[in-house]
């Protein structure tokens, strides 16, 4: 799926959502500049603004500025959230100056270990905006690419200490094999902090196409999970599928030696994200309605909740039956956007 629209409302949307910061309250995400994607990907360019005039009061102003980012000083500067509006300045810079590919292979391999700050939301930024440009070029994709990509660097934060458990053959079986942290922590980078064991799942692969293919079944695997175990924590995991997906949706941009790692760092947040939020038991869940992929978009616009449209978005993707049973799932038990 591309982001097909040429009617120049995502263009004015982004814009919109470039006047704004990347976080509000200092830790929660700014959703608007991947929902309007997901939106306009999805034959929905219309109802963009719409939404965001409903979404208006989760903005905040930009931040203000620190000390510009440099080549020289970008490593002292990677992972502090206080410097998210000098890395959006450089990487506005930087794309202006240089084909937006060329810095993408650059900085992928910097940010990967850090997929894991602002709660894998900037890689599904970054996912989002790759999509837009791979559709067509033009100054508010770029812009919003060096949003993405500046809020990845200071948001980027690595795990570590992870013992390694053994993993099934298949994606599905070894997030099933995920165990749950310990009640206690909240908030997602103290449950993060709480992982400390995940099975190990594909490690052995080193060929680019194979790697492709092994995170195509990891993005279905996690989106057909949510509707047995979405009720874990309605929000928080739809990550374990949109982190990865989006992870995927830009391999084709980037260089095939990255690809390998680009799963390894894709499992780790999708299984991470299981163990903070599994619930105690699955769920049977049967759709009350078997519904068409359009018919699907439709409802989750209806909600409103960025995070059931993002998910939407990826069930989309991989397209099933059970892929849309688990953007249904994701309606009913969320709270719609009022």
């Amino acid at each position: 799926m591309q982001t097909t629209d040429t009617s120049g409302q995502l263009e004015e949307a982004l814009e919109r959502v470039h006047a704004t910061g990347p976080e509000r309250l200092g830790r929660l995400t700014n959703h608007a500049p991947m929902v309007v994607e997901a939106l306009a990907a999805h034959g929905q360019a219309g109802a963009v603004h719409r939404w965001l005039d409903l979404y208006h009061d989760k903005l905040e102003d930009f931040p203000d500025r620190l000390e510009p980012v440099t080549d020289a000083n970008w490593p002292t500067a990677l992972g502090d959230p206080r410097r998210a509006a000098d890395w959006i300045d450089h990487f506005t810079r930087t794309l202006a100056e240089r084909p937006w590919r060329d810095v993408l292979a650059e900085w992928w391999p910097r940010l990967l270990p850090g997929m894991y700050g602002g709660s894998t939301h900037p890689v599904i930024r970054t996912g989002h905006a790759v999509r837009a440009l791979e559709s067509g070029e033009n100054a508010p994709r770029r812009t919003e690419l060096a949003h993405a990509l500046g809020y990845w660097a200071a948001r980027h934060h690595p795990v570590s200490g992870i013992t390694t458990l053994p993993g099934a053959p298949t994606a599905a079986a070894s997030l099933d094999a995920v165990p749950a942290i310990a009640e206690g922590p909240t908030g997602f980078p103290a449950r993060l902090a709480a992982v400390r064991r995940l099975p190990l799942w594909a490690g052995e692969v080193s060929d680019p196409d194979t790697a492709r293919e092994r995170l195509t079944e990891l993005v279905r695997a996690a989106t057909h999970r949510y509707a047995t175990h979405g009720h874990g924590e309605e929000t928080m995991l739809v990550h374990a599928a949109t982190a990865p997906n989006a992870v995927l949706r830009t391999l084709g941009s980037l260089p095939r030696d990255l690809w390998a790692p680009s799963l390894q760092a894709a499992w780790t947040a999708s299984a991470a994200v299981t163990a903070m939020y599994a619930p105690a038991e699955p769920v049977t869940y049967t759709p009350p309605a078997r519904l068409t992929a359009e018919e699907v978009v439709e409802r989750a616009l209806a909600h409103g909740d960025e995070h059931v449209i993002k998910l939407t978005d990826t069930a989309l993707d991989v397209g099933d039956e059970q892929a849309l049973a688990a953007a249904q799932r994701a309606i009913e038990i969320s709270a719609p956007l009022v």
